[in-house]
C-alpha cells in the first residue's frame, strides 16, 4: 500500500469536532469536562430561647434564616408555646435589657452563629383602639348622667330636672366635645406603634378617667353649683383658650398622622406645616401635649371648680413625664434635632 496513499485517506477521514486538535499520536485531543463551580453554602443560625427569670430553655430554634426578623421568630416560638401569642412576648438580649423590636434582623445583631434571646411575658394584651374607646366613650356617658340628673344621683326632687346656669351647659357641651373628639381620633387619626398594651392597664386608665369624669361632673352639675367669680368675662375668656388648644390638639395629631404612612413604624422629626397651630414645634416636642393641658385649665377657669383643677395637674404631671421621654427618645435617634426644643413647656420645661 503506497504510504502517500494512506496518508490522504487519513487526512480526508472525519477530522475532530469543533474545537478539538490532535495529539502527538494522531489521535485526537479530549477537552477537558468543564466543572461546576460548588454552591455557596446557606449559613443558617441556631436560636436558643430561655426565660428571662429561671434562665429554662422553653425553645430550641433550628435551621433559622440569617435575614429573618424578631417577628418572625416569635411566630416560630408560638408554634411551641401557642398560649405565648406574639404581641405577649418580649425577646431580648440580656435577661434584664430592653425588648427586641419586631423588625431587627437575627445576623446584624450582636450574636453568633447560635443566639440566646431571653423571653419574658407580657401578659395578656388588648389593642390600642380598644382601650381608647373605652377609657372615651366612658367618661362622655358619665358626664351626661350627671347633666341630666337621673334619680339617684342628687336626690328626688332633682331628677331629670335642669340647671339655670348657662356655664353649666357650655361646660357639657366642651366635655363631650372633647371626648367626642378623642373618639373619633382614635377611629380615623391615629396610628399607633404599638398594636397592643397589657390588658391590666385598662383597668388603671378607666379608673383615672371615669372616676375624675364622674367626681367633676358631680359637682359642675350640682343643683348647689356656683357659677365662676367673675362672670361671663371669665367664661369667655376661658372658652376661648379651650377651643384655641383644642383646633391645635387637633392640627398636631393630623400632622404627626401625616408623618408616618400607613402600617409603618418609620420615625421622623415632626416640623411646623402651613398650619399656624403646628408652628409650636418650633419650640417643644410634644405640642399636643401642651395643647391638652391647656384645653383642661380653660375648662377648669371656666367652671372654677377644683376637682378640674386637681385633673387638670394630674395630667399635666403624666404628659410630661411622656414629653420628657419623647423628647430624649427624638435627641438619641436624630442628631440633627432642633437644639431649642422643649419636651412640652417652651423655654422652661
Amino acid at each position: 500500500m503506497d504510504l502517500n496513499m494512506g496518508m490522504v485517506a487519513r487526512e480526508a477521514g472525519p477530522g475532530p469536532g469543533p474545537g478539538l486538535g490532535l495529539g502527538l499520536n494522531g489521535l485526537p485531543r479530549i477537552a477537558p469536562a468543564k466543572t461546576k463551580k460548588p454552591k455557596k453554602a446557606v449559613l443558617f443560625f441556631e436560636v436558643e430561647i430561655l426565660d428571662a427569670k429561671t434562665r429554662e430553655k422553653l425553645c430550641f430554634l433550628d435551621k433559622v434564616e440569617p435575614h429573618a426578623t424578631i417577628a418572625e421568630i416569635k411566630n416560630l416560638f408560638t408554634k411551641t408555646h401557642p398560649q405565648w401569642y406574639p404581641a405577649r412576648q418580649s425577646l431580648r438580649l440580656d435577661p434584664k435589657g430592653k425588648s427586641l423590636k419586631d423588625e431587627d434582623v437575627l445576623q446584624k445583631l450582636p450574636v453568633g452563629t447560635t443566639a440566646t434571646l431571653y423571653f419574658r411575658d407580657l401578659g395578656a394584651q388588648i389593642s390600642w383602639v380598644t382601650v381608647f374607646l373605652t377609657e372615651y366613650a366612658g367618661p362622655l356617658f358619665i358626664y351626661l348622667l350627671f347633666y341630666f340628673r337621673v334619680p339617684f344621683i342628687y336626690g328626688h326632687k332633682y331628677d331629670f330636672t335642669s340647671s339655670r346656669h348657662t356655664v353649666v351647659h357650655l361646660a357639657c357641651i366642651c366635655h363631650s366635645f372633647h371626648y367626642i373628639k378623642r373618639l373619633l381620633e382614635t377611629l380615623f387619626v391615629h396610628r399607633f406603634s404599638h398594636g397592643t398594651m397589657p390588658l391590666r392597664n385598662i383597668f388603671k386608665n378607666c379608673t383615672y378617667y371615669w372616676g375624675f369624669a364622674a367626681w367633676m361632673a358631680y359637682y359642675i352639675n350640682h343643683p348647689l353649683y356656683t357659677p365662676p367669680t367673675y362672670g361671663a368675662q371669665q367664661v369667655k375668656l376661658a372658652l376661648a383658650i379651650f377651643v384655641i388648644c383644642q383646633l391645635g390638639n387637633f392640627s398636631i395629631h393630623m400632622a404627626l398622622r401625616d408623618l408616618r404612612p400607613a402600617g409603618s413604624k418609620t420615625r421622623k422629626i415632626p416640623y411646623p406645616t402651613k398650619n399656624p397651630f403646628t408652628w409650636l414645634f418650633l419650640l417643644v416636642s410634644c405640642p399636643n401635649y401642651t395643647y391638652e393641658v391647656g384645653s383642661w385649665i380653660g375648662f377648669a377657669i371656666m367652671t372654677q371648680c377644683l376637682p378640674v383643677a386637681l385633673f387638670s395637674l394630674v395630667g399635666f404631671t403624666q404628659m410630661t413625664i411622656w414629653a420628657k421621654g419623647k423628647h430624649r427618645s427624638y435627641l438619641k435617634e436624630f442628631r440633627d434635632y432642633p437644639p431649642l426644643r422643649m419636651p412640652i413647656i417652651p423655654f422652661l420645661l
